[in-house]
């Protein structure tokens, strides 16, 4: 069984892990970083309740990455830490949507009030081809470089051990493993880690691992995205990419940059709603897709095909290979981020020996996916009152706002049944960690199987 090794690795702080720390030791540490140790529960709570001011929480569609980014907060991390830490851990236990390969958006709320958007979302290569130009690795460390309280090596790690040492398949990732079988037998990586001997997929709770991807983050812990973006691993996506047809070239990796700015504010009752801004795609549609709700409460499927509607959009793929999460740290800060890979495992082709999933070009059928992330941050007199993250397609979108628009209007979000459902999960998420000044909770979407997750502190 995965995690059930006791080391004496448990007690050593994380900061002296250097490049030469063995695969097994780095595992059982982040084991219990994570909260997985040998006292490790079977079940995952839904929802989770945290005290402000004496500890965080986060909430994720993929169970060991909320842990993992609870863990983190555990340790003195902040939100974007925590942020940063589920990312990368749900680049091993969650791959159909998060990925090494893809890109995103995330708002962060400093503990001053200001909210700072990072758009970091695929592109399409300049020769064209099936394959993006990832944005999230750099886009992460650029936020967590000007939020993050921790070292980088502290926000990359459990992901890191997750790849090299096996993880329990959870259901959220069951569950889409099965909807995307046809592709996962279509990519040797891929097969030989999520199918069993008869060529079905794992089940729940069986191990997993990748110990490509998992010396591709050994490289990013060291050498930061440059570790992704130039040197041994960029040459290895070029080389691949080329071979394939794809057409993405070192110099366009190098060249990755993330947007940053004030996210959009806008007025709703007596808070101020936090959204992506005009130059996405995904802020575009966001902000129709309020319009749409504030005249149509509670109609979550109608306020999207209306929205989609507008765009001359008839027909989208049921899975658009997307997830969103949040945190909220002891000091106020929040994080909130939907990433992409533009379709279930991006391209469905793990690029040679590095691990990746290359996400499918935004230029393909697929494209439309980042139009229809999420991350949303409200404020009011009490200060915070919501980081929710809506991903997946236009439905994730439209629950995540109607769940703003209830906090607007006085309805308590705090229990996960308060959440409407997309009516496409897992598909299309809405995960929220709702505040009232007193008390957050964490709420994970009532159709899917992810979780909130409360950091344990000395102070809890």
């Amino acid at each position: 069984m995965p995690f059930k090794r006791i080391s004496m690795f448990l007690a050593l702080p994380l900061l002296a892990l250097g490049g030469c720390q063995t695969v097994e030791s780095l595992g059982d540490h982040t084991a219990a970083l994570v909260g997985l140790g040998d006292d490790s529960p079977n079940a995952y709570a839904s929802s989770s309740v945290s005290e402000v001011q004496h500890t965080g929480i986060a909430v994720a569609d993929e169970p060991l990455a909320a842990r993992a980014g609870a863990a983190v907060l555990g340790s003195g991390g902040s939100a974007a830490d925590a942020a940063a830490a589920m990312f990368f851990a749900m680049t091993a236990t969650y791959p159909v949507a998060a990925g090494l390969g893809g890109g995103g958006i995330c708002l962060v709320r400093d503990a001053s009030g200001q909210v700072t958007e990072f758009d970091f979302l695929t592109r399409a290569p300049a020769r064209q081809g099936a394959y993006a130009v990832p944005g999230a690795v750099r886009g992460f460390a650029d936020m967590q470089k000007q939020f993050g309280q921790l070292p980088w090596q502290r926000v990359v790690a459990p992901g890191e051990a997750l790849a090299a040492t096996g993880f329990p398949i959870s259901e959220a990732l069951s569950v889409r493993l099965a909807s995307a079988q046809n592709i996962v037998r279509l990519d040797a990586g891929l097969a030989a880690e999520f199918l069993d001997e008869s060529g079905q997929p794992r089940a729940t709770g069986s191990e997993a691992r990748n110990l490509a991807l998992s010396q591709t983050l050994g490289q990013i812990r060291l050498s930061g995205a440059d570790g992704f973006y130039k040197g041994m691993i960029a040459a290895k996506l070029e080389a691949y990419s080329n071979a394939q047809g794809g057409a993405v070239t070192l110099d366009e990796l190098a060249a990755v940059k993330t947007q940053s700015g004030a996210a959009r504010a806008r007025g709703v009752g007596e808070f101020t709603v936090y959204m992506p801004g005009g130059r996405t795609g995904a802020g575009v549609f966001t902000a129709s897709l309020l319009d749409n709700l504030s005249r149509q409460r509670g109609n979550v499927a109608g306020a999207a095909s209306q929205a989609l509607a507008a765009f001359g959009v008839a027909n989208l793929p049921q899975d658009l290979g997307s997830t969103g999460f949040a945190a909220v740290d002891a000091g106020g800060q929040a994080a909130s981020c939907a990433v992409t890979l533009n379709g279930p495992f991006g391209s469905g082709r793990t690029a040679g020996d590095t691990g990746v999933q290359l996400a499918a070009s935004p230029a393909g059928g697929h494209g439309l996916a980042s139009a229809f992330l999420a991350p949303l941050i409200v404020a009011g007199g009490n200060g915070l009152a919501l980081a929710a993250a809506g991903a997946g397609g236009p439905k994730g979108a439209a629950a995540a706002l109607n769940a703003v628009l209830d906090v607007a209007g006085g309805r308590p979000l705090g229990r996960r049944g308060d959440l409407r459902g997309t009516g496409n999960a897992p598909f299309d998420t809405v995960n929220v960690i709702s505040c009232d000044g007193e008390t957050c909770v964490a709420l994970s979407d009532p159709g899917a199987h992810g979780a909130g997750a409360v950091a344990e502190t000395a102070s809890n």
